[in-house]
């Protein structure tokens, strides 16, 4: 696996998102078992980048990374985000980065992945009431104590992180990005290239919908929270397919999967960006990974960039509530 430098810090250029292992995506019978031999073979095949939160589950997510990596700890670049509970309210899905309760969480998240360091830890979303300059102040306190070793953002604005910045040096800024979400193009990437944050697509493959798999919203369960996301509803579900065709003619010129294709054009945008494909499959897994050794040709690569735009809001609006714009 080729590695990426991201604000200084060394990473597998693909990643593995552990959210589903939570029941996020509801996509059939999983078992914690599997999830560990998951992340397990991720590790074997060179992912360096683990990545939770302690809003997953709220809290399993974190303790089922932790029991997984306890025995190879080193091999991992441990990743997880505060900010969406409120420790002193006891309050999930409540934005809360005061300083105090950035304190609660890092210990919280520290003993569930049973760890004395948190490699990246991200503010998970901005919060409107604390100024970032206090969060970030808080985290940097905690890099000084050796409890964090770098800070991220997590679908922070140009103007929040122009005023973390100096601050304390941003590693890394995790944000949708994918070839149906191209908005951080205009803005959000020039700016991080030119502070020297790295960049971390989160749904690099559209939270499923690019891996093909999904071609009607009666395949999805009551319990998959996608059931109620602008681009899975509708008539957007029916035209956003016209995107998945589009990407299915090019993996079939370049004799790779859809999702690999997918992938394989998120690392193309450049030697910064390490995207964190989420599953709890050990085949995804082995799948995506592969999109490591993909080079698509420059015709490929143009016509994928030229696909159709997305039709639907990329989140409903209680979700789009907590993105910093």
């Amino acid at each position: 696996m080729k590695h990426v430098s991201i604000g200084g810090l060394d990473v597998s250029r693909i990643g593995l998102g552990a959210m589903s292992m939570s029941g996020y995506y509801n996509v059939g019978e999983g078992s914690d078992a599997e999830s560990i031999r998951t992340i397990h073979r991720a590790i074997e095949l060179g992912v360096t980048l683990i990545d939770t939160a302690e809003v997953y589950g709220p809290f399993k997510n974190e303790a089922l990374v932790g029991q997984a990596i306890s025995d190879r700890r080193d091999k991992v670049v441990l990743a997880t985000k505060f900010g969406l509970i409120s420790h002193s309210r006891a309050g999930a899905r409540v934005a809360d980065s005061s300083p105090a309760n950035v304190r609660v969480a890092v210990e919280g998240s520290l003993r569930r992945l049973g760890t004395d360091h948190i490699d990246l830890y991200y503010q998970h979303r901005v919060d409107p009431k604390t100024p970032i300059e206090d969060t970030v102040g808080a985290l940097a306190e905690l890099i000084a104590e050796g409890k964090v070793r770098y800070i991220g953002l997590s679908e922070a604005s140009p103007a929040t992180i122009r005023r973390a910045h100096p601050v304390h040096p941003i590693a890394a800024l995790q944000t949708e990005y994918s070839l149906w979400t191209r908005d951080p193009e205009a803005e959000l990437i020039p700016l991080v290239r030119e502070l020297g944050i790295g960049f971390v697509p989160y749904s690099p493959l559209g939270h499923g919908f690019l891996t093909g798999d999904v071609r009607s919203s009666a395949q999805l369960s009551d319990g998959d929270w996608r059931k109620t996301n602008p681009r899975f509803s509708g008539e957007n579900f029916t035209r956003n397919l016209r995107i998945v065709d589009e990407v299915r003619d090019v993996a079939a010129e370049a004799g790779a999967t859809l999702a690999q294709v997918a992938l394989a054009w998120l690392l193309a945008q450049g030697n910064d960006i390490a995207p964190i494909p989420g599953t709890k499959r050990v085949s995804r897994v082995e799948e995506n990974t592969a999109a490591d050794r993909l080079e698509l040709s420059a015709a490929q690569i143009h016509r994928l960039n030229n696909l159709t735009p997305a039709a639907g809001e990329r989140h409903e609006e209680a979700v789009m509530a907590f993105i910093d714009r």
